[in-house]
């Protein structure tokens, strides 16, 4: 492996938010090594998800999406994956992006997002006030192993993850779970967050444990106002796919440059409404500032009543009925006759008028010329407010989402072709196949964690280099105190087989193998003398780190291997 190599590879096995954005491949490399996971596939055997075979893609996702949520909590707790230096990870970084780029573009180094993302600071908003301008935490992305061992962290009660780990957990369990195609699968990062859009029906957007389809995009609520924020007001950084990615900094792509075009398409269709009487509806609930100018109207046994906007929307909050859908005449059962007036309230438009007009005159409010109508149609209720009410209804029937160009120099590569109907052995064997052809392919084996097919060096460095949580936990104790500690966690591994799991995850979840005990001793030994040289040799049943002294643990995964560490070079060979 040359440096750049082991730089990508090793970036694999950690997998934070900053080295996704530096090697976009490593995203959907996650995906696959969630495809591979026994975890997911073992959701199939779920009575609720049998009871559904047979049933449709959607209704399957929608019960995925409950499941999800029963299942994993959203968790952006700062210190779970320690800190580090930016001037560390930026000099990491050097050769692949620069400074400039990465600060524009991630929060860590200086990114604060647009003015009106947040209504705070951004990096207070996230707790990064907390640290200096130089101190910096891990935002590590977590398979679905290290989603389910928060489980055994105090204070969870279920699994847990970030939004990437959060995306590519929905992307590989819509694949194994729902059945939906992986050319139906887009990944979609900003630098603050991470969603998902499924081709499906309108199109369907993930936002952390939830599913957002296109009804609820538009539906006015707080909660669908706070899924909307990164694709409004963010630089879409990478958009990820089975035939490749594309990268906003980047001049290269891989990508299938008409599976762009038409995920371009299909989500600019998704994130556009036109104007009728649930949309203004809709408006009115996120803009509650603007319902002082507007009534609706009842009919009933051939009379019309009128009812003041923010006075309906009143009865609709707590309620299970909602203005303008197919509830709304329950919803108008509701109202108090004293709310209601026989006639229209002066200097209130109707909603009913201003759909008359719409209709009339043909009035597009996607154009200039629209929504200068519509401001004077609305200028005698409105006022000053007339104009920006038609802007922010108009913003709020179109997302333009800020996507990288696709003018760029498209490469192509062979692409991910996995078939629902395979099984997870077929799946893994395939993948296997691809690896010297596709290097996303190659990269999952090592998110994978799968060390009986990967190259030892990218885990020893990324233990070595990136572990400060195991450090941290244990920088006032002495080494055989530390020793006797990690002898007595429960000798289980939160992987399965011959897959390893990092020191920090040893650390954070209380449990690991021996050879993962090894390696967490031999992690904090290297951060505190890194001149010193260790060696670390397992049989296969039994490891030895050898230090100044000798560190003996017993092992059950079967690895038989030679690892020496010294002065920053990391060599692996055959027992």
């Amino acid at each position: 492996m040359t440096s750049g190599d082991l730089e990508k590879y090793s970036s694999a096995i950690t997998l934070s938010d900053m080295e996704v954005f530096v090697f976009p491949e490593l995203m959907y490399s996650l995906v696959l090594a969630n495809i591979m996971s026994p975890v997911i596939w073992k959701w199939r055997e779920n009575p609720t998800f049998q009871k559904l075979e047979g049933k449709s893609i959607y209704r399957r996702l929608m019960r995925m999406r409950q499941y999800v949520m029963d299942e994993y909590e959203f968790n952006l707790d700062l210190d779970t994956w320690g800190l580090t230096h930016k001037d560390v990870e930026l000099n990491r970084f050097k050769d692949f992006l620069s400074p400039e780029d990465i600060a524009r573009s991630n929060a860590l180094f200086g990114y604060t997002g647009d003015t009106y993302y947040f209504d705070v600071d951004i990096r207070r908003h996230f707790g990064l006030d907390k640290y200096n301008s130089d101190i910096i935490p891990y935002w590590k992305t977590e398979t679905v192993e290290a989603m389910d061992a928060f489980r055994l962290k105090a204070g969870y009660t279920t699994g847990a993850g970030e939004c990437v780990s959060l995306s590519t957990l929905y992307a590989a369990a819509a694949f194994i779970v729902c059945g939906l195609p992986l050319e139906d699968i887009y990944l979609v990062l900003t630098p603050l967050h991470s969603q998902n859009f499924f081709d499906i029906s309108d199109g369907i957007i993930t936002n952390n444990r939830r599913l957002v389809t296109k009804p609820m995009w538009f539906n006015g609520t707080e909660i669908s106002d706070k899924a909307q924020r990164a694709l409004r007001n963010e630089q879409v950084t990478i958009v990820a796919h089975h035939t490749g990615q594309i990268h906003c900094f980047y001049n290269q792509a891989t990508i299938a440059p008409q599976r762009y075009r038409h995920f371009r398409q299909r989500l600019q269709a998704y994130l556009t409404s036109h104007l009728n009487h649930l949309n203004v509806a809709n408006f009115l609930r996120l803009r509650s500032q603007y319902q002082k100018y507007f009534q609706f109207c009842r009919h009933r046994r051939g009379e019309r009543m009128f009812v003041k906007a923010e006075k309906l929307f009143g009865y609709e909050h707590g309620s299970r009925y909602r203005i303008y859908d197919e509830t709304f005449e329950k919803l108008l059962d509701d109202v108090s006759e004293e709310d209601y007036l026989i006639y229209p309230h002066t200097g209130r438009i109707c909603c009913e008028q201003l759909m008359a007009f719409v209709e009339h005159e043909k009035t597009d409010i996607h154009t200039p010329l629209g929504r200068d109508r519509l401001a004077r149609f609305i200028a005698p209720y409105a006022g000053q407010d007339a104009e920006p009410c038609i802007r922010e209804m108009a913003e709020f029937l179109q997302t333009l989402p800020q996507l990288p160009d696709d003018n760029k120099q498209y490469q192509a590569a062979e692409p991910i072709m996995l078939d629902s109907g395979w099984s997870r052995q077929e799946i893994v064997e395939y993948l296997e196949s691809m690896r010297s052809k596709n290097t996303t392919a190659d990269l999952a084996f090592y998110a994978f964690r799968d060390m009986t097919r990967c190259d030892w060096r990218p885990f020893i460095k990324a233990a070595m280099e990136r572990s400060p949580v195991s450090a941290e936990k244990y920088r006032n104790k002495g080494v055989d105190d530390i020793y006797s500690q990690l002898c007595q966690f429960p000798d289980d591994s939160i992987y399965e087989g011959p897959r390893l799991a990092q020191p920090d995850e040893v650390a954070n979840y209380g449990v690991g193998d021996g050879i993962e005990k090894a390696f967490s001793l031999a992690a904090i030994l290297h951060q505190r003398q890194p001149e010193q040289p260790l060696k670390l040799d397992s049989d296969g049943k039994n490891v030895i780190l050898r230090a100044e002294s000798d560190y003996a643990f017993s092992s059950a995964k079967g690895l038989k291997k030679h690892i020496r560490i010294e002065q920053g070079a990391y060599q692996a060979h055959d027992a």
